[in-house]
């Protein structure tokens, strides 16, 4: 049974990060005896270091240290000789967020999606945030990132049946003269007229248990199918 915790943003203004989702990783995470997860750092091509190589390091370090406090261990499969190997042997896998082009470039390179689908299809736990929920839908098409670099394929892990767009926002500034969010999820639903886009606000997050999808956090998600109106809603 497959077995999903699918977090939109890792950081709300003014605390810590990864915060907020701490208990629901928690709890998500209890009474499965694991004690390391695996960790993709692929995404994070951000951050300050010297080289992409380098931001990797960076990156598990950060998340190291809130596993931690978690009581579980964090081992990066940046630093694994055989990726795949790594996925096959991990209890529990961890994706996070950064640039979502950047993060499929490299499963796609290594050879990682069949693998990690296969893997959490057959009941390894996956958590993600933000890029690394992203990956958990059928493609990347509804990711905000900026296109840094051409993956093999804009196809994902498909372990959803439905499209996530993370830090999904309501309001647009006064003085941005571009199109809102919801223009953009409705430019993919024109040529994608069979899927279904979440709009997953800030601190919310989507569990999956099985066939199973419940939304857990502070705010509803906006649900946006062709030629209809998103609609509010709470539930699957």
């Amino acid at each position: 049974m497959k077995r999903l915790l699918l977090i939109s943003n890792s950081t709300n203004a003014g605390e810590a990060y990864l915060g907020w989702p701490r208990q629901y990783i928690t709890d998500f995470m209890a009474g499965t005896g694991v004690k390391d997860i695996l960790f993709v750092p692929y995404a994070g091509v951000n951050l300050a270091a010297e080289s992409v190589e380098a931001s990797y390091d960076v990156y598990e370090k950060r998340v190291q240290g809130v596993f931690r406090e978690l009581g579980y261990g964090i081992y990066s499969i940046h630093r694994e000789k055989d990726p795949v190997a790594a996925v096959k042997n991990a209890k529990a896998i961890a994706i996070g967020g950064g640039n979502t082009f950047h993060l499929v470039y490299m499963l796609h390179k290594l050879n990682l999606v069949p693998v990690i689908r296969e893997r959490t299809l057959a009941g390894m736990h996956f958590m993600g945030w933000s890029a690394g929920a992203n990956v958990a839908c059928p493609t990347l098409c509804t990711t905000n990132d900026m296109p840094i670099i051409q993956p093999a394929s804009f196809d994902t892990m498909n372990l959803v049946p439905f499209q996530i767009n993370p830090h999904y926002l309501d309001a647009n500034p006064e003085v941005h003269g571009g199109e809102t969010r919801q223009q953009r999820i409705e430019e993919f639903l024109t040529v994608n007229r069979d899927m279904t886009v979440i709009g997953l606000r800030e601190a919310t997050l989507i569990q999956v248990e099985g066939d199973q999808y419940t939304l857990k956090g502070a705010r509803p998600m906006r649900v946006f199918r062709y030629g209809k109106e998103g609609e509010e809603s709470a539930e699957f």
